[in-house]
């Protein structure tokens, strides 16, 4: 009788053995699943690939953040998400959104920055007019047009905005804060301060070419025919 029970016993413990390791791996990965599911506070998801949309717009998640409010029973943790938005033809937009999961919080940041989209003037399609600066609390922001070839020298939030933007040759330089807000919203100030020589010509009521030739340009003529098309 002594045997057969501890045989018994025997059994039942190996049996149990890898129900209970089998337990301890799905907890692992349930840990590891909520851990990737909140994004650590302050982390920044801007190299997650971007996602087109079947309208042709391209959507780039920034930041997600998690937050929590503080009620009579204790904390509400919620999410905060950043993303930009654009055409990759000249328009784009930024967002933010909260909520308790992060795919809602994402949504609202959508269409947060759809609705916010702006028009910016680009030169030959692939980089800016001129430079131009951007300021928003501690952040400033430098934006320089750069030759054909030189690509997008960003680092970021700001990158996430240019490759929305649909510029693919720009030189830019982000001091004072690393914040990711402050940085798009220092990015967007100095964006939407870009004027072309088309719309300069028509505020002054001149042509394109009498702009151009000042500068010292020899092919004013041909530089302004670029342009107006």
């Amino acid at each position: 009788m002594m045997a057969e029970n501890t045989e018994s016993t025997v059994s039942v413990t190996d049996g149990a053995a890898p129900e209970a390791a089998e337990g301890q791996r799905r907890g692992r990965g349930a840990r590891g699943g909520g851990d990737n599911r909140g994004g650590g506070r302050g982390r920044n998801n801007d190299r997650r690939p971007a996602q087109e949309e079947d309208d042709g717009t391209i959507e780039k998640l920034v930041h997600i953040n998690r937050v929590s409010k503080t009620v009579k029973g204790g904390k509400r943790f919620g999410f905060a998400a950043l993303v930009v938005v654009g055409d990759g033809q000249g328009r784009v937009g930024f967002g933010h959104g909260k909520a308790r999961e992060v795919p809602e919080a994402i949504n609202k940041a959508t269409a947060a920055a759809k609705k916010s989209m702006i028009r910016v003037a680009l030169k030959d399609g692939r980089t800016l007019h001129h430079d131009g600066k951007g300021h928003f609390g501690a952040g400033k922001v430098t934006l320089r047009s750069a030759p054909a070839g030189t690509g997008i020298i960003a680092g970021g939030p700001m990158r996430a905005v240019f490759e929305s933007l649909g510029v693919a040759d720009v030189v830019t330089k982000s001091v004072g804060t690393s914040n990711p807000y402050n940085m798009i919203r220092a990015t967007f100030a100095a964006l939407s301060e870009q004027t072309s020589p088309k719309s300069v010509a028509q505020r002054r009521g001149k042509k394109i070419a009498d702009l151009l030739g000042r500068g010292g340009s020899k092919t004013a003529e041909a530089d302004a025919e670029a342009i107006a098309e």
